[in-house]
């Protein structure tokens, strides 16, 4: 099914939010919603690096519009459907002359949509599997419900004692005046009115008292619940903005906060209302010892006091800052445009449109050496609205700001003379708005979650690791100088932070034995690992031993692979992943033959993965093979499941057989991957070129010394007993001491070229080792033999290799 179909059917929480990605004017919402089909069947990545590729797909754009717009006027739609396309085809009309940009932005578009997507899997995963929320949350929330209802009712009865203690001043008060007016000089009649009088009076005077007390006690709930919402609630929440950002499946909907700050500030401003009322009571009628005028400055103080509370605190940063085209929130660019959405908690219509937010950077900045200023450029001011949000609430969105380095940044002197750097350096975007209702004003404040300022794109994957550092370990949003002195991560939060990475790129995060074998890599072998903590160096700055690079670059370089190449695979399980070799073995050993797991290597910087089988000799001992990691190049060129379905070996009897039959741990190949494969296969396949191109791996009997060395041109040649079939993608395999016979290659080889055996066709490969070169590499080394395609009638040349060489490669027509 369509994406766009897809998201179509979506809940309406769902929905909402493909509404919000769409509310602005960067692209359409119709134009993606006619041109879907197209749209999804075009490469917008490709077409975003190159120009010729960008301008052709502009230009089938606009006829695409022209044709939407033949359509809606044979089909007698709408003068506004007709009006609108039109529109959409000018604008885009901005996109000429660069027209990647518009690429950019139909990908980012895209991605977005498959973001939404992959959160509503999620949470049906979630609710599928019955997971139930924690159930202290669950308390706290019918606990703050309950006191919630508890002080709307008490509001509702202190706006009753308002009107009867009206009631009852109006009532001494007419009395009052008649008895004046009539002035009766019948002593006896004069002392009983003033019984009467003086009744009334102590009566309105206990009820002025009672309201007073009673309004003291709805302050006390008032300010218990604004405790509870401002020191509990409020932090939960950014704590999960916080985690969210790093990849965590926790909620930030705002929506429920919404509705209790709203309801807390109407309450309060009834009070105010109420105290304002015995004002204007007090002006018509007081009397020495009046309560009022003794205790209503102290109780409007009060409420003042914890409205101001609430109102600071409900001015928040809902979305923080972000990239179209980043790796994550957080990270910005100098000069690419990010967006930041503010929003105010307390939803009163009458604010729409009156509260202006204005943007600002790094006003609190420390007073390091060196330490970068920055000016925010574009629309840096805008005034909060119920417009932009679907859930009616009311935001200030901001989507076209860009970020200025100030020239006299750099350098500069400061008190503290740190070295961090520039993926180390945390800045803070700040927004100010002013709320003035009801005679009651407050200047606001709010900032975003510290950001990672970077001025090139290679210094993404190092900033994105400072953010989740960060994030994960840091309670204090403001904490400038954290990387000054960073403090260590456990391991139970660095796997939990790991986990998110692949579940928020795939929906799918590490279990338990992936886990597992991080730690191992990470602590070496321990009993348990709930006590090992890592260093921010270790993470991200020394390299891992043996390679020249660190763990979180070769972790990233996974991450991305999987999410770029290998999405599907992961997510339906197919990918054991992280296993060491010897786990592997172990596991293997105890299978079938021709059982085989799919591993990532440990070796490769930016991700690879391998496969490794079993088979048995005819002793009946367990062989566990392995071929050459595949990097993403290779995976760009040909999709995994396609690789494991034409891999062959050929064996002793020239009987060419793919040894790869169950997936781990006794799953029918076919079964785990057949839903992957391309409808059309053998000379029909789109990638037959690829799948032409036979790889001869030559590696040592499991039976044999293991940690022989490879030879070379200046060693001794194993002896043929020694080898290991070939393996390739369907392709055949040569014993070193024979040649293929001249029904498969001898018959189309030039007479010059020599049909005598060779041992520049096989090498020694231990099979316990990753290969560091690439499929790419394999495939380029000039020290190589090429046969190229000789059923095409191209032309043949051959190569020197050299003797003992690592890789063979042979390219020839397929069968």
């Amino acid at each position: 099914m369509a994406q766009w179909e897809k998201l179509r059917q979506l809940e309406s929480v769902y929905l909402t939010q493909v509404d919000e990605l769409y509310d602005g004017d960067a692209f359409p919402m119709d134009v993606r919603h006619y041109l879907a089909h197209w749209i999804e069947g075009q490469d917008w990545d490709r077409a975003a690096r190159d120009h010729d590729v960008a301008m052709l797909l502009f230009q089938v754009l606009l006829e695409n519009l022209d044709i939407q717009h033949s359509r809606f006027v044979q089909g007698g739609e709408s003068f506004l459907l007709q009006h609108n396309i039109r529109r959409f085809k000018q604008s885009f009309q901005r996109y000429q002359e660069e027209p990647y940009n518009l690429a950019n932005i139909i990908q980012w578009f895209l991605a977005k949509e498959k973001e939404i997507l992959q959160n509503a899997e999620l949470a049906e995963q979630v609710q599928l599997l019955q997971v139930q929320q924690n159930p202290m949350e669950t308390d706290s929330q019918r606990n703050i419900e309950r006191k919630m209802t508890d002080l709307k009712n008490k509001v509702q009865c202190m706006e009753h004692t308002v009107k009867c203690l009206e009631e009852q001043q109006d009532e001494f008060d007419f009395k009052y005046q008649t008895h004046n007016m009539e002035g009766t000089t019948n002593e006896a009649e004069k002392t009983e009115q003033m019984k009467v009088l003086q009744a009334l009076l102590n009566r309105l005077d206990a009820s002025r008292k009672s309201m007073l007390s009673g309004m003291g006690v709805l302050l006390d709930g008032v300010e218990e619940l604004l405790c509870v919402l401002v020191r509990e609630e409020l932090v939960q929440w950014q704590r999960r903005q916080q985690k969210a950002c790093i990849g965590a499946p926790d909620s930030t909907c705002l929506d429920q906060l919404e509705k209790w700050f709203t309801t807390e500030a109407e309450c309060l401003f009834q009070v105010r209302k109420f105290l304002k009322k015995l004002e204007e009571l007090m002006g018509k009628v007081t009397y020495e010892h009046d309560p009022v005028k003794k205790q209503k400055p102290a109780l409007q103080k009060r409420v003042d006091s914890l409205l101001t509370s609430l109102l600071k605190s409900a001015f928040v940063v809902e979305t923080q800052p972000s990239m179209p085209q980043g790796k994550g929130p957080l990270v910005l660019r100098t000069n690419v445009q990010f967006s930041v959405k503010t929003r105010f908690l307390v939803k009163f219509p009458e604010l729409n449109h009156a509260m202006k937010v204005n943007v600002s950077m790094d006003r609190e900045a420390p007073l390091v050496k060196g330490y970068r200023r920055f000016n925010v450029l574009g629309t840096n001011s805008k005034a909060l609205n119920m417009a932009e949000s679907m859930s009616g609430g009311m935001v200030a969105d901001f989507r076209h700001l860009t970020l200025k380095e100030q020239k006299s940044g750099g350098g500069g002197k400061g008190i503290h003379d740190l070295s961090l750097s520039v993926t180390e350096e945390l800045h803070i975007i700040n927004f100010n708005t002013e709320f003035l209702l009801h005679d009651m004003s407050v200047s606001l404040e709010t900032s975003s979650l510290p950001v990672v300022i970077i001025s090139n794109s290679s210094q993404q994957q190092s900033a994105w690791a400072s953010i989740l550092w960060f994030n994960m370990l840091c309670l204090e949003p403001k904490n400038l100088l954290f990387f000054a002195n960073c403090p260590v991560a456990t391991w139970p939060q660095l796997g939990e932070m790991l986990s998110w990475q692949f579940l928020s790129s795939t929906t799918r995060g590490l279990d338990s034995n992936q886990l597992d074998m991080i730690a191992h890599k990470l602590f070496g072998k321990q009993q348990s690992y709930d006590a090992c903590n890592i260093s921010w160096t270790k993470f991200s700055k020394e390299n891992v031993p043996n390679t020249n690079f660190t763990f979180w670059v070769w972790f990233d370089g996974i991450l991305f692979m999987v999410k770029s190449h290998l999405e599907n695979l992961w997510k339906d399980g197919s990918i054991m992943g992280f296993v060491s070799k010897g786990k592997e073995k172990t596991l293997l050993k105890k299978k079938q033959r021709g059982t085989f797991l799919l591993r990532f290597s440990e070796s490769i910087r930016d991700g690879g993965i391998t496969f490794s089988w079993v088979d048995y000799s005819p002793t009946g001992e367990p062989d566990v093979r392995s071929v050459q990691p595949f990097t993403k190049v290779d995976l760009g060129q040909i999709p995994f499941h396609e690789i494991i379905r034409n891999f062959q070996i050929l064996e002793e009897e020239n009987v060419p057989e793919n040894p790869l039959l169950f997936l781990y741990p006794d799953t029918p190949k076919v079964e785990a991957f057949g839903k992957y494969y391309t409808k059309k296969s053998g000379a029909d396949s789109e990638y037959i070129k690829y799948i032409r191109t036979k790889l001869v791996f030559v590696s040592k009997e499991n039976t044999l010394e293991a940690k022989s060395p490879m030879y070379s041109d200046t060693g001794p040649e194993p002896s043929p007993s020694t080898m290991n079939p070939r393996y390739g993608l369907g392709g055949e395999a040569f014993e070193p001491s024979t040649f293929p016979p001249l029904g498969l290659i001898g018959d189309h080889l030039p007479p010059e070229l020599p049909l005598s055996p060779d041992p520049m066709f096989s090498a020694m490969v231990d099979p316990d080792e990753d290969l560091n070169p690439t499929l790419q590499e394999f495939l380029n080394d000039p020290n190589m033999y090429h046969c190229v395609d000789l059923l095409s009638d191209d032309t043949t040349f051959l190569e020197g290799a050299l003797p003992g060489h690592p890789f063979t490669a042979l390219l020839q027509p397929c069968e």
